[in-house]
């Protein structure tokens, strides 16, 4: 058996032990309190549950997967936050290490920024929960209520300035893509609006390649 084999095997395992263990948590309830959802609830939510999530559940892997490579990708999806963490860290662990996802080289480099990521932002969490629990409300609200609420905006935007500057030509059609989909819908989740900005980047830098608009270190 290869690695990508063992990937594949271990991450479909831990992927179904979270699945399980995040099911019994409702069912432990149910369980203790003797309360239980009728089946009408269910069958009344849960196609409009799935209505929502199920594109977004299926975006996702196609667009983690090559960007993350198979490993990343599973760990991620156990230890969730993925968008706005476990995704910079191992693309920016990628591109420090010169690797690319897909490979041995790549899904290793990838899995072991994500699960550090994933170990150090449960540790500084836990730290800030105790240490600053009591008095986050006054920290985060009043006059520096705006200042914390661009501090995903700000975050994307240091990460992607690095990009901008050395394949500008790349981004231009998907944020023009990404800027006229929110125009038409505002309230597009991220995963969606994610695949169309992918598709509308791998579609334009096939084109220019075709014309040969890119730089050599583009290609």
């Amino acid at each position: 058996m290869n690695y990508f084999d063992k990937v594949h095997r271990w991450g479909i395992i831990w992927n179904i032990g979270a699945l399980l263990m995040l099911l019994c948590i409702p069912v432990s309830i149910s369980v203790y309190v003797g309360a239980w959802p009728s089946g009408e609830a269910l069958l009344a939510i849960m196609p409009k549950l799935m209505a929502l999530y199920w594109l977004t559940a299926i975006v996702e892997v196609i667009t983690y997967v090559p960007m993350l490579g198979a490993g990343g990708t599973y760990l991620s999806f156990v230890t969730g936050n993925i968008s706005n963490l476990k995704l910079p860290c191992g693309l920016k662990a990628m591109e420090n290490a010169k690797v690319r996802a897909n490979t041995e080289e790549g899904e290793v480099i990838s899995t072991i920024a994500i699960g550090v990521s994933a170990i150090v932002t449960t540790v500084i969490i836990a730290v800030g929960v105790l240490a600053f629990g009591p008095i986050l409300p006054s920290i985060t609200g009043g006059a520096f209520k705006p200042a914390f609420d661009q501090v995903l905006p700000a975050l994307f935007g240091a990460l992607a300035a690095g990009y901008f500057a050395k394949h500008w030509k790349t981004f231009i059609a998907p944020i023009v893509v990404g800027c006229i989909v929110l125009v038409f819908s505002p309230s597009m989740g991220a995963g969606t609006l994610m695949f169309i900005t992918i598709v509308a980047a791998v579609a334009s830098v096939l084109i220019m390649f075709k014309l040969n608009l890119l730089e050599k270190k583009n290609k």
